[in-house]
């Protein structure tokens, strides 16, 4: 059976976000064939779409590499998910379907009660699940894949605290459905930047100088006047 490269690149990604291949490492195409039980052909178009997604770099004498980003490129990555996800939120206020609420609410009611009991390893994928079907909800193909990028090479550069008030973001997810529910973009927009700035302190980068966190992204921000959630 053929293996579509697609599987093979998210099967590549997934295993540099976990950390299975370091940053440096080369990738050549006859180890990758093997672990995924793939021929070569599909692993080097794989490649090919995670150098332009900036997960490898091909290096002279070396061939594929896992890319090693510096501390700036992933600063700025965080810088760039707090311009992107405020539009796509504003976008999805006005192009959301039936679907894509329900599937938000329900993420949203899901969260909430496992805020209130503590369960951080489950927060952890509803979150990702609920910005997931948000950048989907946008109607925009390019935006959508443009979000998910970000978040999967956020996810390989910084480990992610869990929040210090769990209920306080999910009531967060919950203002920022309602906004979408109702097409109030600007709405949507100005809670989901207040969302996105207070996520900041919880990220620590994997690698660089004694693994600081994100607060200099936050403070080359400028202030932002956010709405109550309370309206």
């Amino acid at each position: 059976m053929l293996i579509p490269a697609h599987s093979v690149c998210t099967a590549i990604r997934d295993d540099i976000v976990a950390g299975v291949y370091e940053r440096g490492s080369r990738l050549t195409e006859e180890l990758l064939a093997r672990r995924y039980g793939v021929s070569r052909v599909p692993v080097r178009e794989a490649l090919r779409t995670l150098e332009a997604e900036g997960f490898v770099v091909t290096r002279r004498h070396a061939g594929a590499c896992v890319a090693e980003p510096t501390e700036q490129e992933a600063a700025d990555l965080l810088e760039m998910r707090g311009l992107l996800e405020p539009l796509g939120a504003s976008r999805a206020a006005q192009r959301r379907t039936e679907a894509h609420l329900k599937v938000l609410r329900g993420l949203v009611r899901l969260g909430q009660e496992r805020a209130k009991r503590g369960n951080s390893d489950d927060l952890r994928s509803l979150g990702s699940w609920f910005h997931e079907t948000l950048a989907q909800s946008t109607g925009s193909p390019a935006l959508t894949s443009i979000l998910a990028q970000l978040r999967h090479k956020i996810a390989w550069m910084y480990a992610v605290e869990a929040p210090a008030d769990p209920v306080e973001s999910w009531t967060e997810h919950g203002a920022i459905v309602d906004a979408v529910a109702r097409g109030d973009g600007e709405r949507a927009r100005a809670i989901t930047a207040l969302h996105t700035e207070r996520s900041l302190a919880a990220h620590r980068l994997r690698f660089g100088t004694g693994g600081e966190r994100a607060d200099r992204v936050r403070n080359s921000q400028h202030p932002v006047n956010m709405p109550s959630l309370r309206h």
